[in-house]
């Protein structure tokens, strides 16, 4: 959906809860002051949505969640439209959940998933879904995100020397992890963990240098982008680079 003038999502969120009735007016400027991210009315630059997403995680972690715009009334106040601050292409392992382990809620995040987090040879579905993030959405920010003990990544490792197939299009997906696995050979330290970061990397890579949408925008500096791995023992996600 198209967002032609664009405020931060709390601002938005703030001006629906005062039509609502949820907020009165003369809570506005309190409220507006204390969780908008930029200047009132300017839009959330890319530095700014990484800071909110690290918090958001050290709140996950310490177990201290703060659970932000979760109740039914939050999604109502979004039904007409979605300023979502990043986009995450994570995994789609059952275990990675983007909006938990970032302590975000209802229109944070515009999030992908695909398993392995792979964006080189994912097609357009994946790279025509973070495109329309940024060009219709203007988000700022786009995090690449591996996590510890990645399946797809450990199948991509198994049969990268062997002559056999993986049944069906598993297969043809862990094709496309392979030489994330083949560049960390000879890595000094565990494969699987520099695999998972390097399949990381490639992805940064391949989006920073996207055309025509985001590399323009990348090399003016209106979008970061960004990896990061997520830790399934201690929940924390660590920057990739």
């Amino acid at each position: 959906m198209d967002n032609p003038s664009r405020m931060s999502r709390r601002e938005f969120t703030t001006l629906c809860a005062v039509g609502s009735g949820l907020v009165r007016p003369a809570q506005v400027f309190s409220l507006a002051q204390k969780s908008a991210p930029g200047k009132s009315g300017s839009p959330i630059n890319p530095e700014q949505a990484l800071r909110e997403l690290l918090s958001g995680n050290e709140r996950f972690v310490k177990g201290q969640p703060a659970s932000p715009r979760r109740a039914p009334e939050d999604f109502r106040e979004l039904a007409a439209a979605q300023y979502p601050e990043a986009v995450i292409v994570s995994c789609a392992d059952s275990r990675v959940a983007p909006e938990i382990l970032f302590d975000v809620g209802v229109g944070d995040v515009f999030v992908v998933r695909v398993a392995g987090n792979v964006v080189e040879g994912a097609g357009a579905t994946v790279k025509g879904s973070i495109e329309y993030a940024i060009a219709e959405l203007n988000v700022p920010l786009i995090m690449v995100l591996g996590h510890s003990g990645c399946g797809a990544v450990k199948a991509a490792i198994k049969h990268i020397d062997a002559k056999d197939s993986l049944p069906g299009a598993i297969n043809g997906l862990v094709e496309l992890i392979k030489p994330a696995v083949a560049q960390s050979q000879g890595v000094p330290g565990d494969i699987l963990e520099n695999a998972i970061r390097k399949n990381v990397e490639i992805g940064v890579e391949r989006l920073k240098g996207l055309q025509p949408v985001l590399a323009p925008r990348v090399k003016d500096g209106k979008v970061n982008v960004v990896g990061a791995l997520y830790d399934l023992r201690t929940g924390t996600v660590k920057m990739v680079g």
